[in-house]
């Protein structure tokens, strides 16, 4: 019996998915018939067996899928440990309602969330960076600040994600390419073969693509990933994805509150007496309207 090889899809295109042993290794493979006639389509950061094929030692056939603890379906993505969203010091500007919609997003797959707040060398007073602190560590989010242009910040990053496979989110500009590059770059001579096999530049489609930055660290780009949409939620459950509303909720004067503009909301009278964050809060009131339209229509 052949000797399984066991890996991760990092890419797949045409039919084709190429899968990385951990350690330094890409192998062109095609998946075996079965998964087909099951319905079953492999899915960017899957965990599989591979075998090698006779007529071409150099590829292989995905034999198994092993389970998948999560599924993202935009982007197409499997297995994910965390999310690390990025948003900029300076430059483009920071929006909490759409950091907010990246979050709720994650939090509604149950895949843990860092910020990443990005070219903090242009925020030379951090001042932006005391901001988007202030509102988002009350909410339980770890807050990562670093910039790619002085390294400053970058290690105590890629130590919290190495060991877990991470998929990268945020606004176009934020400087997400950027850090995925520095990550990499120790590797790039290393892995040109890598690329070659990868064959990028010949697909105009682009995917989701897992990289290994280190043993067992993968980061996952999103191309095109931009959580404008809603995620299926009723209204009624948004609450429940901001954690700095516990402990408030009891003593709101109805039961059934939506913490919106009801009167006697003590969610809302926290804001307005600045024990949470207002920008934050209207943030929510914001998707909460938005919710409450989707349902009508």
């Amino acid at each position: 019996m052949k000797e399984m090889i066991e890996g991760k899809i990092i890419r797949g295109v045409g039919g084709f998915y190429y899968v990385h042993d951990g350690i330094q290794s890409v192998i062109e493979c095609r998946a075996r018939g079965g998964f087909r006639r099951q319905e079953i389509k492999p899915l960017v950061g899957d965990n599989v067996r591979i075998i090698l094929t006779e007529e071409d030692p150099g590829c292989g056939r995905i034999e198994t899928i092993e389970p998948r603890k999560n599924e993202l379906i935009r982007p197409a993505v499997a297995n994910i440990d965390q999310a690390l969203i990025v948003v900029a010091a300076a430059r483009p500007a920071f929006h909490t309602g759409l950091l907010d919609r990246f979050l709720l997003w994650m939090s509604s797959q149950s895949i843990p969330v860092l910020i990443g707040i990005s070219k903090t060398d242009l925020d030379e007073n951090g001042e932006k960076q005391a901001q988007i602190r202030s509102s988002y560590e009350k909410a339980g989010y770890p807050i990562f600040a670093f910039s790619t242009e002085t390294g400053r910040g970058l290690e105590e990053l890629e130590a919290e994600l190495r060991g877990k496979t991470t998929v990268l989110a945020g606004a176009s500009g934020v400087g997400k390419s950027t850090l995925l590059n520095r990550l990499l770059a120790e590797n790039v001579m290393e892995t040109g073969d890598v690329s070659r096999k990868l064959g990028r530049g010949r697909h105009t489609t682009r995917h989701a693509e897992i990289f290994c930055f280190a043993p067992e660290s993968f980061l996952c780009d999103t191309p095109g990933f931009t959580a404008l949409d809603l995620p299926e939620l009723e209204a009624e459950e948004l609450k429940d994805y901001y954690e700095e509303f516990r402990g408030l909720e009891e003593k709101c004067a109805f039961r059934d509150c939506l913490h919106g503009r009801e009167k006697g909301c003590a969610v809302r009278a926290a804001a307005e007496e600045g024990r949470i964050p207002a920008a934050r809060y209207e943030s929510y009131c914001h998707l909460l309207e938005e919710f409450r339209s989707r349902k009508k229509y």
